[in-house]
C-alpha cells in the first residue's frame, strides 16, 4: 500500500478547491443568519486560537458541540467552518468552531494542547460540558478529548469534560504520516507520531464515540475510523461505525448542515444527553 497515495485526499478529489470554497461562501452566510453569535473569542495568546460561538438563539444556554476542522494540522481555517453549524442549530444546539496554530509553525504535540485549552475555556464560559467533534485532523482532535485525563492534566477539571464525541473522517493512528510527504511539515518521529495517536490511549470509563467515513474514500480512512471504533470498544467505549454513501474526504461534511441527517441527529441526541 503506497501510504503516500493512501493519505492525499486532494489528488482523490480533483475537485476539492470548488468544494472548499463553497464551504467558506456558506460559512459566512451562515454566520449572517445566525440568531446569536460570539465569534473571536480568544482562548490563546495567538491569533488562530480563538472559538466562533454559534447560537440557536440570544438565551445562550443551549448544548454546546466543539468542532475542530480538517487539514493535516497545518491547513485549513475555522472561519470556513461555520456552514457545519447548520443542522445543530435547527434543533436548539449550539456550535463552537475552534481555531489553532499550524505546523511547521508549531508541533502536533502543541497543537494537542491548544485543543485541549480550546475546551477548557468554553465549557468554563458555556457552564457546560462539551461533546466534541472534528473532520479528518479535527477528528483527532475530536477523539483525544474525549480521551484525555482531564483532572490530571488540569486540576480541578471534571473527569468528564468532554464525554462523547464524533469523529468525520478522522486520522486516530498518526504512525502512518511518518512516511508520508505530510510530514515535512509535521516533523513527526515514529515514537512521538505513536504517542500522538488517540487509538493507542486507554479510554476513561462511560465514554462515547462515533466514527463516520464516507464510502468514496481510501481504505487507509475507511480502516482508521473501523478501526479506532473496535479497538475503543474493546476497552468498554460505546462507539459506533457509520460509512456516508457516495461521499469523499472533503463531501463527508455535508450531512452536518442538514438538520435531518443521521450524523446531525446523533449530535444532538449526545449534546441533550450531557449534564451540566
Amino acid at each position: 500500500m503506497d501510504l503516500a497515495v493512501e493519505y492525499d485526499n486532494r489528488a482523490r478529489v480533483p475537485d476539492y478547491p470548488a468544494i472548499v470554497a463553497g464551504w467558506a461562501r456558506r460559512s459566512a452566510a451562515m454566520r449572517a443568519d445566525v440568531a446569536a453569535a460570539d465569534l473571536g473569542v480568544p482562548y490563546g495568546g495567538s491569533p488562530r486560537q480563538t472559538l466562533d460561538i454559534l447560537w440557536p438563539d440570544p438565551s445562550r444556554r443551549a448544548p454546546v458541540v466543539l468542532f475542530f476542522h480538517g487539514g493535516y494540522w497545518q491547513r485549513g481555517h475555522p472561519r470556513n467552518a461555520s456552514f457545519i453549524a447548520r443542522g445543530c442549530l435547527a434543533h436548539g444546539v449550539a456550535v463552537a468552531v475552534a481555531g489553532h496554530d499550524l505546523a511547521p509553525d508549531v508541533t502536533l504535540s502543541a497543537i494537542l494542547g491548544q485543543a485541549r485549552a480550546a475546551a477548557l475555556c468554553l465549557a468554563r464560559l458555556v457552564r457546560r460540558r462539551l461533546v466534541a467533534c472534528g473532520h479528518s485532523a479535527g477528528a483527532h482532535l475530536a477523539a483525544a478529548l474525549v480521551c484525555t485525563p482531564w483532572p490530571e492534566q488540569f486540576p480541578g477539571a471534571p473527569a468528564d469534560l468532554v464525554p462523547a464525541g464524533v469523529g468525520l473522517s478522522g486520522v486516530y493512528d498518526v504512525e502512518p504520516l511518518v512516511s508520508t510527504p505530510l510530514n515535512r511539515a509535521l516533523k513527526l518521529t515514529t515514537q512521538e507520531a505513536r504517542r500522538l495517536s488517540p487509538s493507542a490511549w486507554p479510554v476513561p470509563p462511560g465514554r462515547i464515540f462515533d466514527t463516520v467515513v464516507g464510502t468514496d474514500e481510501s481504505p487507509a480512512f475507511l480502516r482508521q475510523s473501523r478501526s479506532l471504533a473496535d479497538i475503543w470498544a474493546a476497552q468498554g467505549a460505546a462507539t459506533r461505525y457509520a460509512e456516508t454513501p457516495a461521499a469523499n474526504h472533503f463531501t463527508v461534511l455535508d450531512p452536518l448542515a442538514d438538520p435531518e441527517s443521521a450524523v446531525v441527529r446523533r449530535l444532538v441526541e449526545l449534546a441533550r444527553g450531557i449534564t451540566l
